[in-house]
C-alpha cells in the first residue's frame, strides 16, 4: 500500500480502529477493496447483502480513516485511503495480509474477479464502473 507523507494524515483513536476491523463485513469489503477501487453495486453483489447494509460499513470505515469514496455521477467507488499514520498502515498491511490466507476472504476476491470479467453482468453491473484493479483484462 502506497503511503504519500506529503498527504496529511488524520489521526484515529485505535479504540475506533480495532472496532472498524473487528466486524466480519468490514473485513470482507476491505478485503475486496485491496487491489483498488470498487463500487458499492460490485460489494453488493459479491457479499448479497442489502445496499443500506454495505454503506453502513463502508461508512464506518471510512470513519476510521480506512477507505475513501469517490462519485462519479450516480456511482460511488470505494478505495483504501492512501494517507494513513504509520501505526495504522502497519495495523492495516497485517490485517490484509491476514484476509489473503482465509479461505472465505480468497472466494470473495474470486467471485469479484468473476462478475467483473463475466460476459453476463445483471443491467446495473453492466453500467456500473469496472473495478480498478491491475490485474483485470480490458472489456
Amino acid at each position: 500500500m502506497p503511503y504519500d507523507s506529503s498527504v496529511k494524515t488524520k489521526e484515529v483513536a485505535l479504540d475506533t480502529l480495532f472496532q472498524a476491523l473487528g466486524d466480519r463485513t468490514r473485513l470482507r469489503l476491505l478485503n475486496l477493496i485491496e487491489g483498488g477501487e470498487v463500487c458499492v453495486c460490485f460489494l453488493v453483489e459479491i457479499l448479497e447483502a442489502p445496499q443500506p447494509k454495505i454503506s453502513r460499513h463502508l461508512a464506518y470505515l471510512r470513519r476510521a480513516g480506512l477507505v475513501k469514496a469517490r462519485r462519479d455521477g450516480k456511482w460511488m467507488s470505494y478505495s483504501l485511503a492512501s494517507a494513513l499514520p504509520p501505526a495504522t498502515r502497519g495495523i492495516l498491511a497485517a490485517t490484509l495480509d491476514a484476509l489473503r490466507q482465509d479461505s472465505e476472504m480468497k472466494r470473495d476476491r474470486a467471485a469479484l474477479m468473476k462478475a467483473c470479467c463475466s460476459p453476463r453482468l445483471t443491467d446495473q453491473l453492466l453500467r456500473a464502473p469496472r473495478p480498478a484493479f491491475p490485474e483485470l483484462p480490458s472489456r
